[in-house]
Protein backbone atom coordinates (compact mmCIF):
# COMPACT_ATOMS: atom_id res chain seq x y z
CA UNK A 1 0.00 0.00 0.00
CA UNK A 2 1.69 3.42 -1.08
CA UNK A 3 0.16 6.58 -0.59
CA UNK A 4 1.94 9.77 -2.74
CA UNK A 5 1.49 13.04 -1.93
CA UNK A 6 2.27 15.90 -4.22
CA UNK A 7 5.82 15.97 -3.58
CA UNK A 8 8.05 13.25 -5.46
CA UNK A 9 10.23 12.78 -2.63
CA UNK A 10 7.59 12.09 -0.09
CA UNK A 11 6.53 8.16 0.69
CA UNK A 12 4.07 6.54 3.27
CA UNK A 13 3.76 2.69 2.42
CA UNK A 14 2.04 0.70 4.56
CA UNK A 15 2.67 -3.02 5.70
CA UNK A 16 -0.53 -4.99 6.81
CA UNK A 17 0.50 -7.98 9.20
CA UNK A 18 -2.47 -9.27 11.02
CA UNK A 19 -4.59 -6.03 12.79
CA UNK A 20 -1.72 -3.89 12.71
CA UNK A 21 0.17 -1.85 9.79
CA UNK A 22 3.81 -0.52 9.44
CA UNK A 23 3.62 3.09 8.04
CA UNK A 24 7.38 4.04 6.81
CA UNK A 25 7.57 7.45 5.46
CA UNK A 26 10.04 9.20 3.85
CA UNK A 27 10.33 12.75 2.96
CA UNK A 28 8.27 16.08 3.46
CA UNK A 29 5.41 16.09 6.14
CA UNK A 30 3.65 18.92 5.40
CA UNK A 31 -0.03 20.11 4.73
CA UNK A 32 0.25 18.98 0.98
CA UNK A 33 1.41 15.22 2.11
CA UNK A 34 -0.09 14.41 5.65
CA UNK A 35 -3.55 13.58 4.52
CA UNK A 36 -1.66 10.62 2.14
CA UNK A 37 -0.04 9.84 5.84
CA UNK A 38 -2.98 9.50 7.66
CA UNK A 39 -4.61 7.29 4.70
CA UNK A 40 -1.50 5.26 4.31
CA UNK A 41 -2.54 4.86 8.21
CA UNK A 42 -5.54 3.42 8.43
CA UNK A 43 -6.82 0.99 6.03
CA UNK A 44 -10.17 -0.69 7.39
CA UNK A 45 -9.33 -3.83 9.90
CA UNK A 46 -6.74 -2.29 11.26
CA UNK A 47 -6.34 -1.50 15.41
CA UNK A 48 -2.49 -0.99 15.56
CA UNK A 49 0.13 1.57 13.82
CA UNK A 50 3.67 1.41 13.61
CA UNK A 51 4.71 5.19 12.15
CA UNK A 52 8.21 4.91 11.30
CA UNK A 53 9.62 8.65 10.57
CA UNK A 54 13.14 7.90 10.78
CA UNK A 55 13.46 9.12 7.38
CA UNK A 56 11.19 12.23 6.87
CA UNK A 57 13.39 15.42 6.52
CA UNK A 58 10.70 18.41 7.50
CA UNK A 59 7.70 17.84 9.84
CA UNK A 60 5.24 20.75 10.13
CA UNK A 61 2.13 20.95 12.29
CA UNK A 62 -0.12 19.33 9.94
CA UNK A 63 2.24 16.69 10.26
CA UNK A 64 1.52 17.30 14.16
CA UNK A 65 -1.71 17.40 13.65
CA UNK A 66 -2.02 13.56 12.12
CA UNK A 67 -0.13 12.13 14.55
CA UNK A 68 -2.69 13.58 16.97
CA UNK A 69 -5.32 11.67 14.79
CA UNK A 70 -3.78 8.65 14.61
CA UNK A 71 -3.29 8.80 18.63
CA UNK A 72 -7.15 9.05 19.02
CA UNK A 73 -7.48 6.29 16.00
CA UNK A 74 -5.33 3.74 18.02
CA UNK A 75 -5.50 4.81 21.76
CA UNK A 76 -3.19 2.70 23.00
CA UNK A 77 -1.63 0.92 20.37
CA UNK A 78 0.27 3.57 18.05
CA UNK A 79 3.86 3.48 18.20
CA UNK A 80 5.60 6.34 16.25
CA UNK A 81 9.40 5.97 15.79
CA UNK A 82 10.80 9.56 15.02
CA UNK A 83 14.09 10.64 13.05
CA UNK A 84 16.21 13.38 15.52
CA UNK A 85 15.04 15.92 13.38
CA UNK A 86 11.12 15.00 14.11
CA UNK A 87 11.69 14.09 17.74
CA UNK A 88 13.17 18.09 18.11
CA UNK A 89 9.66 19.59 16.31
CA UNK A 90 7.89 17.20 18.75
CA UNK A 91 9.90 17.98 22.32
CA UNK A 92 9.02 21.83 20.76
CA UNK A 93 5.32 21.49 20.42
CA UNK A 94 4.78 19.92 23.79
CA UNK A 95 4.64 16.21 22.51
CA UNK A 96 7.80 14.81 23.65
CA UNK A 97 6.22 12.83 26.51
CA UNK A 98 3.76 10.95 24.24
CA UNK A 99 3.34 7.33 25.14
CA UNK A 100 3.41 6.76 21.26
CA UNK A 101 6.84 8.20 21.22
CA UNK A 102 9.44 6.13 21.14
Amino acid sequence: MDQEGQDPAFSATGTVTGDRIVVTVTGEVDMSTAGALYRAATPELITGATIDLRAVTFFDSAAIHTLIRLAERYPGTLEVIPSDRVRRVLDISGLGGQPWLR
